[in-house]
């Protein structure tokens, strides 16, 4: 059951999407490195590790995906790691990395319109515009760059890969739990990276890392895709994919924190001005619906108090949305 105030939920996200937001600065030590068999590096070196926790975490008896499970999955893998991966280094050839990241920054918009929905409830209206100020915030970090129309259009690709990777993962999470979906779904990532990969660098699909492509490949692996993914779909369950999304926002203000950690940057006033709308936008989406007490009916007497003066149970309003 989700809720919108779940701390666990919450924490989650937050350090999940920072995470996330970290790749920029790291995939820069792998620009040289064969990028689609990097990629199926990190997810077969991540799987392996996913698989093994989960012997240890979660129910002993062992849960099998149904076929149901498997189509969901292996789109999953499909269009939020592989394509997603895809889109991201085609458009890099045809629009700056601003374009791109401020497309993706969309990605709270779609999730709290698209989120509810597929749950077949309506969308919250305050964290429909509590993400359009968080998306304002992670464009104004970002910059809005240039680039050509099939630039754009493959930006807007990665954006429904990154979109379906968590609203493929809902109807899963309840069954097989954040650990399985991450392992199954890298796993599946695989051959479908490799396919690509021979199809673009032949014989270079692989190679030996360098010391410092080593390290990153492991951070990419460990961290962001073992850790982040878990935390991550987590959250998922416990927020709701709207109210979760709205964490998505962190990406482009933790990227630029990251430049400034490593000393290859220094903060602008748009940088600062997006991490406050972007932190803005997050407190006022997350924060729980106000309930409304129900008054009693003009001629309604007070409820008789009986016995030991236990009172009889008074009916409360419904919210929606947490």
């Amino acid at each position: 059951m989700t809720s919108s105030t779940s701390p666990r939920g919450m924490t989650g996200a937050a350090v999940a999407m920072t995470g996330v937001g970290s790749l920029t600065a790291v995939s820069a030590v792998l620009a040289d490195y064969p990028v689609f068999g990097g990629q199926a590096v990190r997810y077969t070196v991540a799987a392996a590790i996913l698989f093994l926790v989960a012997r240890f975490v979660g129910p002993r008896r062992r849960v099998r995906p149904t076929a149901r499970d498997w189509l969901l999955l292996t789109a999953l893998a499909a269009t939020g790691l592989a394509a997603f991966n895809v889109f991201i280094v085609a458009a890099t050839a045809d629009t700056s990395p601003a374009t791109i990241g401020t497309v993706i920054a969309t990605v709270p918009v779609a999730l709290a319109l698209v989120g509810p929905l597929l749950e077949r409830r309506r969308p919250a209206p305050r964290v429909v515009a509590a993400a359009l100020v968080v998306t304002a915030g992670a464009a104004l970090a970002n910059g809005l760059g240039g680039g050509t129309l099939r630039g754009l259009l493959l930006a807007l690709g990665a954006l429904a890969g990154e979109v379906c990777f968590s609203l493929l993962a809902v109807p899963l999470l309840p069954r097989l739990g954040p650990v399985r979906v991450s392992a199954y779904s890298a796993a599946l990532a695989v051959p479908m990276l490799l396919a690509v990969g021979l199809a673009v660098d032949g014989r270079g699909l692989l190679r030996a890392p360098t010391g410092a492509e080593f390290a990153a490949l492991f951070y990419l692996s460990v961290i962001i895709t073992v850790g982040a993914f878990l935390l991550w779909y987590d959250a998922l369950g416990r927020l709701g994919a709207d109210r979760a999304g709205l964490f998505a926002g962190l990406i482009p203000v933790s990227a630029v924190a990251t430049t400034v950690v490593l000393g290859l940057a220094s903060p602008t006033p748009a940088d600062l001005a997006g991490a406050a709308l972007v932190a803005a936008g997050v407190v006022v989406g997350i924060r729980p619906p106000k309930r409304r007490a129900r008054r009693p009916a003009p001629n309604q007497a007070p409820a008789a108090r009986q016995g030991r003066g236990t009172p009889l149970p008074t009916a409360h309003a419904s919210t929606s949305g947490g």
